[in-house]
C-alpha cells in the first residue's frame, strides 16, 4: 500500500449555515458540491483547496459538541500550508476572527498559530516558507 495525500477531511458543523459562511467567505474554499440529504435531514458541502484536497462540511440533527479540553483522544486539528502567515493574519483580524500567538516549531523553525472555526474546532495556519 502506497498513500499519496490526504484526499479529504470531515467536518460537522453545530450550525450549518455560519460554518459553510466561515470556510467560503472567510477561509476563501471554493464550493465544488452542495447537498441536502432528506432522509438524513443533513447538508454535505464539498469545498476545495488549492492543492486538489477538500474539506467535505456536513451539518447532523443533534450532534453533540465536540470535546477540546481536556483535548480527547482523535483528530486534534487540521492545519493549512500558507506561504505568507503574516498576511494571514491580517486577512483574519479584519474579518474578526481571534488568532493564538504566533509560536515557532522548535523542530523545524517554521512558524505557525492557531484559531477556531465557529464550532471551535482548532485550525493552524503554519507557514511553509
Amino acid at each position: 500500500m502506497r498513500l499519496e495525500r490526504i484526499h479529504h477531511a470531515a467536518i460537522i458543523a453545530g450550525d450549518y449555515e455560519r460554518a459553510k459562511a466561515f470556510y467560503t467567505e472567510t477561509l476563501g474554499l471554493r464550493v465544488v458540491a452542495e447537498t441536502y440529504r432528506a432522509a438524513r435531514r443533513s447538508h454535505k458541502l464539498d469545498l476545495a483547496l488549492p492543492d486538489g484536497g477538500q474539506i467535505e462540511l456536513f451539518s447532523f440533527p443533534g450532534a453533540p459538541p465536540r470535546p477540546s479540553w481536556p483535548e480527547a483522544c482523535g483528530l486534534r486539528h487540521l492545519c493549512f500550508a500558507v506561504a505568507d502567515l503574516d498576511g494571514c493574519l491580517r486577512e483574519l483580524a479584519a474579518k474578526g476572527v481571534s488568532v493564538e500567538p504566533v509560536r515557532v516549531d522548535e523542530l523545524t523553525g517554521r512558524r505557525y498559530t492557531f484559531f477556531a472555526d465557529p464550532d471551535g474546532l482548532p485550525l493552524e495556519l503554519y507557514e511553509s516558507a
